[in-house]
Formats: C-alpha cells, sequence, structure tokens
C-alpha cells in the first residue's frame, strides 16, 4: 500500500511540525498563499479558485492523510475546500477544473446556487476533464455534523483521511469524529476510468482562510 501524507484537511474536519525542505514540490497557482512554520496558509477570503498544485505521481492504492483549520471568510454563509486526486496536468494559473482528476469537495452555503447542492453542510464529488469543465457526479448532505461548527471546534485542526483504490476506483473517506477510524462514505468511480493513474494533486478553497498540515 502507497502511503501519502499531505499538508492539507476540511472545515470541519494536530500537527507535528515538519521542514519546509520536506514539502513535496508544489507551486501556488493562485490565491494568496504563505508557509508560517509548520503550516500552509492560504489568506485571500476572496478568492474563489484558489489552487496549491503538488506534485504526487499517484497509481494503485493511495492514502490522503492531512488536516486543516479554519481561520476565516464563512461569515458570509460561504466557504469549501477540496482536493483533486490523480489529475494527469494542472496549469499554474486559477482554473474550474485541474486536467484529468477528480475532486472531493467539501461546501458549506446557506444559499446556493443549484439544486443539486444541500443547503448547509454537504460534500461532492466532481469529475474534471479539463481545466475549465468538470461534471458533478454525486453529492451527499452532511447536515447531520453541523451542530459541531462551534466557534470553539473551528479554532483546532481537524485530522483528514481519503483512501482512493486507483486499481478499482472506490473512493473511501474517513469519518473524522469516529474514534473506530470507520470510513462513512463510499464512492466508485466510472468504471471506463480505471485504473486511475496521476502526477499530481491539487489543493483547492473557495472563499475561506485556511492552514494546513500534516499529521
Amino acid at each position: 500500500m502507497k502511503r501519502i501524507a499531505l499538508f492539507l484537511t476540511v472545515l470541519v474536519l494536530a500537527v507535528t511540525a515538519f521542514a519546509q525542505t520536506n514539502l513535496p514540490e508544489h507551486r501556488f497557482a493562485s490565491g494568496d498563499w504563505s508557509i508560517s512554520g509548520s503550516r500552509v496558509y492560504q489568506n485571500d477570503t476572496r478568492a474563489r479558485l484558489a489552487k496549491a498544485n503538488i506534485r504526487l505521481p499517484q497509481s494503485g492504492f493511495m492514502v490522503y492523510e492531512f488536516n486543516a483549520r479554519y481561520e476565516s471568510g464563512a461569515e458570509d454563509g460561504h466557504g469549501g475546500f477540496g482536493l483533486h486526486v490523480f489529475a494527469d496536468s494542472v496549469i499554474n494559473a486559477p482554473s474550474w477544473g485541474s486536467g484529468k482528476s477528480y475532486l472531493l469537495w467539501l461546501n458549506y452555503d446557506e444559499n446556493p446556487a443549484s439544486r443539486s447542492i444541500p443547503r448547509g453542510l454537504s460534500a461532492q464529488v466532481y469529475r474534471s476533464y479539463t481545466n475549465s469543465r468538470m461534471d458533478l457526479v454525486t453529492s451527499v448532505d452532511l447536515n447531520s455534523y453541523a451542530p459541531l461548527l462551534t466557534q470553539e471546534n473551528l479554532s483546532y485542526p481537524v485530522p483528514f483521511k481519503i483512501a482512493v483504490d486507483g486499481a478499482t476506483g472506490e473512493i473511501r473517506v474517513y469519518d473524522p469524529v469516529d474514534a473506530a477510524g470507520a470510513a462513512y462514505y463510499f464512492f466508485y468511480v466510472d468504471p471506463k476510468e480505471v485504473p486511475l493513474k496521476g502526477d499530481w494533486a491539487a489543493l483547492r478553497t473557495n472563499g475561506i482562510r485556511l492552514s494546513f498540515a500534516i499529521p
């Protein structure tokens, strides 16, 4: 099993210090990014397409583990972030998609523009075809977790774990509040897409400030 630790996490989802020289090759493509101590920050609450590209050869069974901490920006009732996995290419500029990849997205929106997106807390899986085209594959209502969105809880980094089997296309997301480490969401990508392979991952934020670190 290939096990990769990235410097990322979720809005509701501590941290071991790591030297900047240990970061994988990365390109801060859009947004206002900085590194302070052991954490990576996206600082621009107005950036809708903030993106950090991370060179990460991916094939077979991959485990992504990271944490994130909410900093600010959701006061307007909207904010989100996500992770492109198995991306075949990236561009160092703002973009909606990220080559051929799958985007795993966590979203908070009190007034979503699309009926496909639940009001409040939700998660989406998007299939990216190009840097300008993505399709929504599925959307999951997570409002049962909404009571965790307290000011106190949001001040702490939250662990996040995703397992993707590139051979079968299974995506498994683990419950961050389950001490037993049980997976709470399973999804299979289009069988025509497997086996999945890619050289890049991309961290995305939309309208919020977040900081990230490896566990």
